[in-house]
Protein backbone atom coordinates (compact mmCIF):
# COMPACT_ATOMS: atom_id res chain seq x y z
CA UNK A 1 0.00 0.00 0.00
CA UNK A 2 1.31 3.61 -0.76
CA UNK A 3 2.37 5.65 2.34
CA UNK A 4 -0.42 8.33 2.25
CA UNK A 5 1.66 10.49 4.07
CA UNK A 6 3.80 11.55 1.75
CA UNK A 7 0.52 12.08 -0.49
CA UNK A 8 -1.57 15.06 1.38
CA UNK A 9 -3.61 15.30 -1.79
CA UNK A 10 -4.57 11.57 -1.85
CA UNK A 11 -5.71 12.24 1.70
CA UNK A 12 -7.67 14.99 0.66
CA UNK A 13 -9.20 12.92 -1.87
CA UNK A 14 -9.98 10.55 0.74
CA UNK A 15 -11.33 12.35 2.94
CA UNK A 16 -14.12 13.52 0.35
CA UNK A 17 -15.01 10.22 -0.33
CA UNK A 18 -15.17 8.99 2.94
CA UNK A 19 -18.38 8.73 4.08
CA UNK A 20 -19.75 11.03 7.14
CA UNK A 21 -20.17 8.48 9.53
CA UNK A 22 -16.92 6.97 9.43
CA UNK A 23 -15.09 10.32 9.04
CA UNK A 24 -17.00 11.14 12.71
CA UNK A 25 -15.72 7.89 14.02
CA UNK A 26 -12.30 8.58 12.95
CA UNK A 27 -11.99 11.72 14.81
CA UNK A 28 -13.05 10.22 17.72
CA UNK A 29 -10.46 7.47 17.30
CA UNK A 30 -7.68 10.27 16.89
CA UNK A 31 -8.83 11.86 19.52
CA UNK A 32 -8.59 8.93 22.07
CA UNK A 33 -5.32 8.01 20.48
CA UNK A 34 -3.94 11.18 21.37
CA UNK A 35 -5.37 11.04 25.18
CA UNK A 36 -3.63 8.02 25.04
CA UNK A 37 -0.23 9.16 24.16
CA UNK A 38 -0.61 12.24 27.04
CA UNK A 39 -1.05 9.80 29.62
CA UNK A 40 1.86 7.26 28.48
CA UNK A 41 4.50 6.35 31.16
CA UNK A 42 7.09 8.63 31.45
CA UNK A 43 9.43 5.42 29.80
CA UNK A 44 7.94 5.76 26.06
CA UNK A 45 10.50 6.61 23.40
CA UNK A 46 10.09 10.32 22.92
CA UNK A 47 9.70 9.57 19.11
CA UNK A 48 6.30 7.96 19.99
CA UNK A 49 5.13 11.54 19.87
CA UNK A 50 5.78 11.97 16.50
CA UNK A 51 2.92 10.07 15.65
CA UNK A 52 2.79 8.21 11.92
CA UNK A 53 -0.52 8.11 10.53
CA UNK A 54 -1.47 5.68 7.28
CA UNK A 55 -5.33 5.71 6.94
CA UNK A 56 -6.65 2.79 5.29
CA UNK A 57 -10.50 1.92 4.09
CA UNK A 58 -11.46 -1.34 6.39
CA UNK A 59 -11.68 -3.95 3.93
CA UNK A 60 -15.26 -4.68 4.66
CA UNK A 61 -16.16 -0.82 3.88
CA UNK A 62 -17.16 -0.64 0.00
CA UNK A 63 -18.29 3.18 -1.58
CA UNK A 64 -21.37 2.75 -3.80
CA UNK A 65 -20.96 3.88 -7.35
CA UNK A 66 -23.34 6.42 -7.90
CA UNK A 67 -26.66 4.98 -10.16
CA UNK A 68 -26.38 4.38 -13.61
CA UNK A 69 -28.47 3.97 -16.71
CA UNK A 70 -29.09 0.04 -17.55
CA UNK A 71 -26.55 -0.46 -20.26
CA UNK A 72 -25.94 -3.67 -23.19
CA UNK A 73 -24.72 -7.05 -22.00
CA UNK A 74 -22.76 -7.44 -25.37
CA UNK A 75 -18.81 -6.34 -24.83
CA UNK A 76 -17.72 -3.34 -24.51
CA UNK A 77 -14.78 -1.24 -24.44
CA UNK A 78 -13.47 2.35 -24.29
CA UNK A 79 -11.45 4.10 -26.95
CA UNK A 80 -10.10 7.49 -27.28
CA UNK A 81 -13.33 8.36 -25.32
CA UNK A 82 -15.49 6.50 -27.13
CA UNK A 83 -17.56 3.37 -25.99
CA UNK A 84 -17.94 0.04 -28.13
CA UNK A 85 -21.23 -1.73 -27.68
CA UNK A 86 -21.06 -5.00 -29.68
CA UNK A 87 -24.99 -6.84 -30.32
CA UNK A 88 -25.60 -10.13 -32.21
CA UNK A 89 -28.76 -9.61 -33.83
CA UNK A 90 -30.72 -12.34 -32.30
CA UNK A 91 -34.16 -14.37 -33.85
CA UNK A 92 -37.12 -11.71 -34.07
CA UNK A 93 -34.46 -8.68 -33.18
CA UNK A 94 -35.01 -4.94 -35.22
CA UNK A 95 -32.85 -2.26 -35.53
CA UNK A 96 -34.65 -0.64 -32.39
CA UNK A 97 -34.15 -3.33 -30.41
CA UNK A 98 -30.33 -3.31 -30.96
CA UNK A 99 -30.40 0.47 -30.33
CA UNK A 100 -32.12 -0.03 -26.98
CA UNK A 101 -30.02 -2.82 -25.76
CA UNK A 102 -27.03 -0.44 -27.01
CA UNK A 103 -28.70 2.61 -24.32
CA UNK A 104 -29.02 4.43 -27.80
CA UNK A 105 -32.47 6.52 -28.24
CA UNK A 106 -34.69 5.96 -30.89
CA UNK A 107 -33.88 9.35 -31.90
CA UNK A 108 -30.24 8.50 -33.02
CA UNK A 109 -32.18 5.74 -34.68
CA UNK A 110 -34.50 7.93 -36.93
CA UNK A 111 -31.41 10.10 -37.89
CA UNK A 112 -29.33 7.45 -38.80
CA UNK A 113 -32.16 5.85 -41.14
CA UNK A 114 -33.03 9.21 -42.39
CA UNK A 115 -29.47 9.49 -43.88
CA UNK A 116 -29.97 7.85 -47.38
CA UNK A 117 -31.09 5.01 -48.98
CA UNK A 118 -28.08 2.88 -48.22
CA UNK A 119 -29.26 3.11 -44.38
CA UNK A 120 -32.43 1.59 -45.58
CA UNK A 121 -30.74 -2.30 -44.98
CA UNK A 122 -30.37 -1.99 -42.01
CA UNK A 123 -34.04 -2.64 -41.28
CA UNK A 124 -33.15 -6.46 -42.86
CA UNK A 125 -31.30 -7.95 -40.40
CA UNK A 126 -30.17 -11.30 -40.28
CA UNK A 127 -29.88 -13.31 -37.04
CA UNK A 128 -26.49 -14.04 -36.42
CA UNK A 129 -24.88 -10.76 -38.15
CA UNK A 130 -23.03 -8.69 -35.57
CA UNK A 131 -23.80 -4.73 -34.84
CA UNK A 132 -20.85 -2.52 -33.37
CA UNK A 133 -21.77 0.83 -32.07
CA UNK A 134 -19.43 3.45 -31.41
CA UNK A 135 -21.22 5.89 -28.39
CA UNK A 136 -19.55 9.09 -27.31
CA UNK A 137 -19.35 10.63 -23.77
CA UNK A 138 -22.66 12.12 -24.45
CA UNK A 139 -24.49 9.08 -25.50
CA UNK A 140 -24.32 9.71 -28.93
CA UNK A 141 -24.07 7.45 -31.84
CA UNK A 142 -20.75 8.28 -33.62
CA UNK A 143 -20.52 4.93 -35.88
CA UNK A 144 -22.67 1.89 -36.73
CA UNK A 145 -21.27 -1.58 -38.49
CA UNK A 146 -22.85 -4.26 -39.76
CA UNK A 147 -21.06 -7.12 -40.58
CA UNK A 148 -23.29 -9.27 -43.19
CA UNK A 149 -20.09 -11.75 -43.08
CA UNK A 150 -16.37 -12.35 -42.37
CA UNK A 151 -15.78 -10.69 -45.78
CA UNK A 152 -18.14 -8.03 -45.69
CA UNK A 153 -18.85 -4.80 -43.21
CA UNK A 154 -21.56 -1.81 -43.71
CA UNK A 155 -20.13 1.32 -42.21
CA UNK A 156 -22.06 4.24 -40.92
CA UNK A 157 -19.57 7.30 -39.64
CA UNK A 158 -20.83 10.87 -38.61
CA UNK A 159 -18.43 13.48 -39.80
CA UNK A 160 -17.82 17.15 -38.70
CA UNK A 161 -21.28 18.43 -40.26
CA UNK A 162 -23.34 15.72 -37.69
CA UNK A 163 -24.84 13.97 -41.04
CA UNK A 164 -23.56 10.55 -41.75
CA UNK A 165 -21.54 8.65 -44.22
CA UNK A 166 -22.20 5.36 -45.79
CA UNK A 167 -18.84 2.87 -46.97
CA UNK A 168 -18.82 -1.10 -47.69
CA UNK A 169 -15.95 -2.98 -46.73
CA UNK A 170 -15.15 -6.11 -48.44
CA UNK A 171 -12.37 -8.47 -48.16
CA UNK A 172 -11.49 -11.53 -50.26
CA UNK A 173 -10.93 -14.69 -49.25
CA UNK A 174 -8.10 -17.13 -50.08
CA UNK A 175 -9.37 -19.79 -52.35
CA UNK A 176 -7.48 -23.62 -52.58
CA UNK A 177 -9.07 -26.23 -54.27
CA UNK A 178 -10.15 -29.54 -52.46
CA UNK A 179 -11.52 -32.67 -53.79
CA UNK A 180 -13.98 -35.13 -52.57
CA UNK A 181 -15.18 -38.64 -54.19
CA UNK A 182 -17.63 -40.89 -53.05
CA UNK A 183 -20.11 -44.13 -53.85
CA UNK A 184 -23.91 -44.63 -53.46
CA UNK A 185 -24.81 -47.19 -50.91
CA UNK A 186 -27.59 -45.44 -49.67
CA UNK A 187 -28.72 -42.01 -51.12
CA UNK A 188 -27.22 -38.73 -52.58
CA UNK A 189 -27.56 -36.80 -49.41
CA UNK A 190 -25.87 -39.43 -46.90
CA UNK A 191 -23.05 -40.96 -49.39
CA UNK A 192 -22.03 -36.88 -50.32
CA UNK A 193 -22.36 -36.36 -46.43
CA UNK A 194 -20.36 -39.11 -45.62
CA UNK A 195 -17.73 -38.15 -48.33
CA UNK A 196 -17.11 -34.69 -46.70
CA UNK A 197 -19.65 -32.78 -48.62
CA UNK A 198 -22.14 -29.91 -47.27
CA UNK A 199 -25.36 -29.65 -47.56
CA UNK A 200 -24.91 -26.72 -50.54
CA UNK A 201 -22.42 -28.60 -52.25
CA UNK A 202 -24.72 -31.61 -52.67
CA UNK A 203 -27.84 -29.67 -53.62
CA UNK A 204 -25.37 -28.03 -56.01
CA UNK A 205 -24.45 -31.42 -57.67
CA UNK A 206 -27.79 -31.90 -58.17
CA UNK A 207 -28.55 -29.11 -60.15
CA UNK A 208 -25.69 -29.47 -62.20
CA UNK A 209 -27.11 -33.01 -63.77
CA UNK A 210 -30.86 -32.01 -62.47
CA UNK A 211 -30.88 -32.26 -67.09
CA UNK A 212 -29.50 -35.55 -67.19
CA UNK A 213 -30.25 -37.78 -64.03
CA UNK A 214 -33.37 -37.74 -62.05
CA UNK A 215 -31.95 -38.12 -58.55
CA UNK A 216 -35.57 -39.60 -57.13
CA UNK A 217 -35.37 -42.36 -59.70
CA UNK A 218 -32.40 -42.95 -61.53
CA UNK A 219 -29.77 -43.45 -58.74
CA UNK A 220 -28.42 -46.67 -58.34
CA UNK A 221 -26.33 -48.18 -55.17
CA UNK A 222 -22.54 -48.43 -56.82
CA UNK A 223 -22.46 -44.90 -58.66
CA UNK A 224 -19.86 -42.85 -58.22
CA UNK A 225 -19.05 -39.16 -58.12
CA UNK A 226 -15.81 -37.00 -57.90
CA UNK A 227 -16.12 -33.36 -57.10
CA UNK A 228 -13.04 -30.06 -57.19
CA UNK A 229 -14.72 -27.06 -55.71
CA UNK A 230 -12.92 -24.21 -53.92
CA UNK A 231 -12.83 -24.21 -50.02
CA UNK A 232 -12.29 -20.07 -48.49
CA UNK A 233 -9.95 -19.51 -45.99
CA UNK A 234 -9.71 -15.84 -44.14
CA UNK A 235 -6.29 -14.90 -41.85
CA UNK A 236 -5.78 -18.83 -42.02
CA UNK A 237 -8.92 -19.99 -41.10
CA UNK A 238 -11.61 -21.84 -43.37
CA UNK A 239 -15.13 -20.16 -43.57
CA UNK A 240 -16.47 -21.66 -46.05
CA UNK A 241 -16.92 -23.91 -49.44
CA UNK A 242 -16.88 -21.77 -52.81
CA UNK A 243 -18.66 -22.96 -55.97
CA UNK A 244 -17.38 -26.46 -57.56
CA UNK A 245 -15.12 -26.13 -60.04
CA UNK A 246 -15.68 -30.20 -61.60
CA UNK A 247 -17.44 -32.91 -61.23
CA UNK A 248 -18.55 -36.27 -62.65
CA UNK A 249 -21.37 -38.13 -61.50
CA UNK A 250 -21.29 -42.04 -63.03
CA UNK A 251 -25.11 -43.27 -63.40
CA UNK A 252 -25.55 -46.72 -63.96
CA UNK A 253 -22.49 -47.24 -65.77
CA UNK A 254 -22.85 -43.92 -67.70
CA UNK A 255 -20.20 -40.99 -66.65
CA UNK A 256 -21.99 -37.17 -66.94
CA UNK A 257 -18.97 -34.63 -66.46
CA UNK A 258 -19.44 -31.13 -65.99
CA UNK A 259 -16.78 -27.69 -65.62
CA UNK A 260 -17.66 -24.36 -64.84
CA UNK A 261 -17.55 -21.77 -67.04
CA UNK A 262 -17.69 -17.73 -66.87
CA UNK A 263 -18.20 -16.26 -70.34
CA UNK A 264 -16.32 -13.39 -71.47
CA UNK A 265 -19.85 -11.24 -70.60
CA UNK A 266 -19.56 -12.43 -67.29
CA UNK A 267 -22.09 -15.32 -66.96
CA UNK A 268 -20.80 -18.25 -65.62
CA UNK A 269 -22.95 -21.56 -65.95
CA UNK A 270 -21.80 -25.41 -65.94
CA UNK A 271 -20.43 -27.41 -69.34
CA UNK A 272 -19.67 -30.52 -70.65
CA UNK A 273 -16.22 -30.56 -71.35
CA UNK A 274 -17.14 -30.43 -74.76
CA UNK A 275 -18.88 -27.10 -74.32
CA UNK A 276 -22.42 -28.18 -74.04
CA UNK A 277 -24.76 -26.17 -71.69
CA UNK A 278 -25.62 -28.89 -68.63
CA UNK A 279 -28.65 -26.45 -67.72
CA UNK A 280 -31.62 -27.59 -70.15
CA UNK A 281 -34.76 -26.15 -70.66
CA UNK A 282 -36.07 -27.95 -68.06
CA UNK A 283 -35.16 -30.22 -65.02
CA UNK A 284 -35.61 -33.57 -64.35
CA UNK A 285 -37.15 -33.68 -61.15
CA UNK A 286 -38.62 -30.36 -59.22
CA UNK A 287 -37.49 -32.04 -56.30
CA UNK A 288 -34.10 -32.65 -54.65
CA UNK A 289 -34.91 -35.82 -52.10
CA UNK A 290 -37.23 -37.90 -52.43
CA UNK A 291 -39.06 -41.14 -54.14
CA UNK A 292 -41.72 -41.55 -56.97
CA UNK A 293 -44.60 -43.46 -55.11
CA UNK A 294 -46.73 -43.38 -58.07
CA UNK A 295 -46.05 -42.96 -61.80
CA UNK A 296 -47.88 -41.55 -64.50
CA UNK A 297 -50.58 -43.51 -65.60
CA UNK A 298 -53.99 -42.97 -67.56
CA UNK A 299 -56.16 -45.95 -66.03
CA UNK A 300 -54.44 -45.78 -62.33
CA UNK A 301 -56.64 -46.89 -59.99
CA UNK A 302 -57.68 -43.34 -57.05
CA UNK A 303 -56.27 -44.48 -53.95
CA UNK A 304 -59.32 -42.49 -51.74
CA UNK A 305 -62.15 -43.08 -54.46
CA UNK A 306 -61.21 -46.40 -55.24
CA UNK A 307 -61.84 -45.95 -59.15
CA UNK A 308 -60.00 -45.94 -62.26
CA UNK A 309 -59.15 -42.38 -63.27
CA UNK A 310 -56.01 -40.90 -65.00
CA UNK A 311 -53.27 -40.25 -63.26
CA UNK A 312 -51.85 -37.02 -65.53
CA UNK A 313 -48.62 -37.00 -63.14
CA UNK A 314 -45.72 -38.21 -61.22
CA UNK A 315 -45.86 -38.61 -57.28
CA UNK A 316 -42.87 -37.84 -55.31
CA UNK A 317 -43.28 -38.75 -51.44
CA UNK A 318 -40.98 -36.25 -49.35
CA UNK A 319 -41.41 -34.95 -45.90
CA UNK A 320 -43.29 -32.06 -45.55
CA UNK A 321 -41.40 -28.91 -46.49
CA UNK A 322 -38.75 -30.22 -48.69
CA UNK A 323 -38.46 -27.42 -51.59
CA UNK A 324 -40.11 -27.84 -54.53
CA UNK A 325 -39.03 -25.87 -57.61
CA UNK A 326 -39.81 -24.55 -60.99
CA UNK A 327 -38.98 -27.25 -63.54
CA UNK A 328 -38.19 -24.26 -65.66
CA UNK A 329 -38.33 -20.44 -66.92
CA UNK A 330 -41.74 -19.12 -66.79
CA UNK A 331 -44.43 -17.11 -65.35
CA UNK A 332 -47.21 -18.25 -62.53
CA UNK A 333 -50.45 -18.68 -64.12
CA UNK A 334 -52.22 -19.75 -61.30
CA UNK A 335 -51.43 -19.95 -57.33
CA UNK A 336 -54.28 -20.69 -55.33
CA UNK A 337 -55.65 -23.26 -53.29
CA UNK A 338 -58.57 -25.67 -53.98
CA UNK A 339 -60.23 -29.21 -52.60
CA UNK A 340 -59.16 -31.33 -54.84
CA UNK A 341 -55.04 -30.12 -55.50
CA UNK A 342 -54.80 -28.32 -51.50
CA UNK A 343 -51.91 -25.49 -52.31
CA UNK A 344 -51.14 -25.18 -56.55
CA UNK A 345 -48.74 -23.77 -58.07
CA UNK A 346 -48.99 -23.63 -62.29
CA UNK A 347 -46.26 -22.17 -64.58
CA UNK A 348 -46.64 -21.14 -68.21
CA UNK A 349 -43.24 -21.89 -70.20
CA UNK A 350 -42.79 -20.63 -73.00
CA UNK A 351 -46.25 -21.14 -76.13
CA UNK A 352 -46.33 -24.67 -75.42
CA UNK A 353 -45.65 -26.23 -72.05
CA UNK A 354 -46.94 -25.66 -68.68
CA UNK A 355 -46.18 -27.51 -65.43
CA UNK A 356 -48.19 -27.68 -62.11
CA UNK A 357 -46.94 -28.50 -58.95
CA UNK A 358 -50.36 -29.47 -56.31
CA UNK A 359 -50.63 -30.78 -52.62
CA UNK A 360 -48.14 -28.16 -51.52
CA UNK A 361 -47.40 -27.54 -48.15
CA UNK A 362 -46.41 -23.39 -48.38
CA UNK A 363 -46.84 -21.61 -51.71
CA UNK A 364 -43.70 -19.36 -52.30
CA UNK A 365 -45.17 -17.39 -55.65
CA UNK A 366 -47.92 -15.20 -56.75
CA UNK A 367 -49.72 -15.59 -59.29
CA UNK A 368 -48.52 -13.21 -62.64
CA UNK A 369 -44.89 -13.39 -61.23
CA UNK A 370 -42.10 -14.57 -63.23
CA UNK A 371 -40.05 -17.21 -61.96
CA UNK A 372 -36.26 -18.88 -63.25
CA UNK A 373 -35.51 -22.82 -63.10
CA UNK A 374 -34.86 -24.06 -59.69
CA UNK A 375 -36.20 -20.94 -58.40
CA UNK A 376 -38.43 -22.66 -55.10
CA UNK A 377 -42.37 -22.15 -55.75
CA UNK A 378 -43.65 -24.06 -52.35
CA UNK A 379 -42.92 -27.00 -50.41
CA UNK A 380 -44.22 -30.68 -50.10
CA UNK A 381 -47.17 -31.55 -48.22
CA UNK A 382 -50.27 -33.22 -47.65
CA UNK A 383 -53.05 -30.47 -48.49
CA UNK A 384 -56.20 -31.36 -50.62
CA UNK A 385 -56.53 -34.92 -51.55
CA UNK A 386 -53.66 -36.54 -50.39
CA UNK A 387 -52.98 -39.56 -48.40
CA UNK A 388 -49.60 -38.22 -47.16
CA UNK A 389 -47.07 -35.82 -47.92
CA UNK A 390 -46.04 -35.61 -51.14
CA UNK A 391 -45.80 -33.32 -54.36
CA UNK A 392 -48.23 -34.33 -57.66
CA UNK A 393 -45.94 -33.37 -60.62
CA UNK A 394 -47.57 -32.88 -63.74
CA UNK A 395 -46.64 -31.80 -67.08
CA UNK A 396 -48.32 -31.13 -70.34
CA UNK A 397 -47.59 -29.33 -73.75
CA UNK A 398 -49.78 -27.65 -76.16
CA UNK A 399 -52.71 -29.16 -73.09
CA UNK A 400 -52.02 -32.60 -73.21
CA UNK A 401 -50.48 -34.13 -70.38
CA UNK A 402 -47.16 -36.22 -70.89
CA UNK A 403 -44.92 -38.49 -68.45
CA UNK A 404 -43.02 -36.19 -66.74
CA UNK A 405 -40.52 -38.42 -66.16
CA UNK A 406 -39.77 -38.97 -70.06
CA UNK A 407 -41.08 -36.12 -71.38
CA UNK A 408 -38.16 -33.79 -70.67
CA UNK A 409 -35.65 -35.95 -72.98
CA UNK A 410 -37.59 -34.92 -76.10
CA UNK A 411 -37.49 -31.46 -75.48
CA UNK A 412 -35.30 -28.88 -76.96
CA UNK A 413 -31.69 -28.08 -75.29
CA UNK A 414 -30.14 -24.94 -74.09
CA UNK A 415 -27.21 -23.40 -76.51
CA UNK A 416 -23.59 -24.78 -76.35
CA UNK A 417 -20.39 -22.84 -76.42
CA UNK A 418 -20.73 -20.03 -79.87
CA UNK A 419 -17.59 -20.73 -82.11
CA UNK A 420 -16.09 -17.47 -80.74
CA UNK A 421 -16.06 -18.42 -77.53
CA UNK A 422 -14.57 -21.98 -77.57
CA UNK A 423 -10.78 -21.26 -77.80
CA UNK A 424 -11.56 -18.87 -74.50
CA UNK A 425 -13.40 -21.50 -72.95
CA UNK A 426 -11.07 -24.35 -74.07
CA UNK A 427 -8.37 -22.49 -72.07
CA UNK A 428 -10.39 -22.18 -68.65
CA UNK A 429 -11.64 -25.22 -68.35
CA UNK A 430 -9.32 -27.75 -69.63
CA UNK A 431 -6.78 -27.31 -66.70
CA UNK A 432 -10.00 -27.49 -64.76
CA UNK A 433 -10.74 -31.33 -65.86
CA UNK A 434 -6.93 -32.30 -66.11
CA UNK A 435 -6.79 -31.83 -62.58
CA UNK A 436 -10.03 -33.67 -61.57
CA UNK A 437 -7.99 -36.51 -63.54
CA UNK A 438 -5.08 -35.90 -61.42
CA UNK A 439 -6.91 -36.03 -58.03
CA UNK A 440 -9.06 -39.36 -59.38
CA UNK A 441 -6.11 -41.41 -60.15
CA UNK A 442 -4.64 -41.61 -56.51
CA UNK A 443 -8.03 -42.05 -55.44
CA UNK A 444 -9.15 -44.83 -57.88
CA UNK A 445 -5.29 -46.68 -57.06
CA UNK A 446 -6.16 -46.66 -53.10
CA UNK A 447 -9.70 -48.80 -53.95
CA UNK A 448 -8.33 -50.55 -56.29
CA UNK A 449 -5.61 -51.68 -53.53
CA UNK A 450 -8.49 -52.19 -51.06
CA UNK A 451 -10.45 -54.19 -53.22
CA UNK A 452 -7.14 -56.39 -54.20
CA UNK A 453 -6.15 -57.01 -50.33
CA UNK A 454 -9.91 -57.97 -49.13
CA UNK A 455 -9.61 -60.32 -52.23
CA UNK A 456 -6.63 -62.12 -51.04
CA UNK A 457 -7.60 -61.61 -47.03
CA UNK A 458 -10.80 -64.10 -48.45
CA UNK A 459 -8.80 -66.48 -49.75
CA UNK A 460 -6.30 -66.74 -46.99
Amino acid sequence: MQNHRKNPRLLGALGKNFPRTHALAAGAASFALALTLFISPPDVEAKRTALEVSLSLPEEVTVAPAPAAPQSSAPQSVMEGLRIVQETVRNGDTLSDLFQRAGLSNAEMYQLLSSGKEAKQLAKLVPGEEVTFQIDGNGSLQSLELHRDRLSKVEFSRDSSDEYKYALHQREAERYAAFRQGEIENSLFVDGSKAGLSNNLIMEMADIFGSDIDFALDIRKGDSFSVVFDEEFLDGEKIGNGAIQAVTFTNQGKTFSAVRYTDSNGDTNYYTPEGKSMRKAFIRTPVDIGRISSHFNPRRLHPIFKTHRPHNGTDYAAPTGTPVYSAGDGKVIQSGYSKANGNYVFVQHGERYVTRYLHLNKRSVKQGQRVKQRQVIGTVGSTGYATGPHLHYEFLVDGHHRNPATIVRQLPKAKAIASAEMARFQAQTQPLMAQLERYEQPALAKNEDSENKDKKDSVN
